[in-house]
């Protein structure tokens, strides 16, 4: 996946988040994903695209740091 579509994510360590779209970082250009947490106070976050999409080690596994389980139109 070369994007982060709209739809209800699940982090690694099981909180389900809300991504909303892409934007782009006025200065560097750099692409980032706006995303809301599903629980807690609904916090509103970006994190740069490509950190978002990577895969992450875990228990020497490798897994994505979110994966999709909900795609939205």
């Amino acid at each position: 996946m070369n994007h982060a579509q709209r739809g209800i994510y699940r982090h690694y360590k099981g909180n389900d988040y809300l991504v909303l779209g892409e934007a782009m970082h006025s200065e560097t250009e750099e692409m980032l994903v706006v995303y809301r947490a599903l629980s807690g106070d609904y916090g509103l976050f970006v994190r740069p695209k490509a950190m978002f999409l990577e895969d992450v080690e875990v228990n020497g596994q490798r897994q994505p740091r979110f994966k999709l389980i909900k795609p939205l139109p």
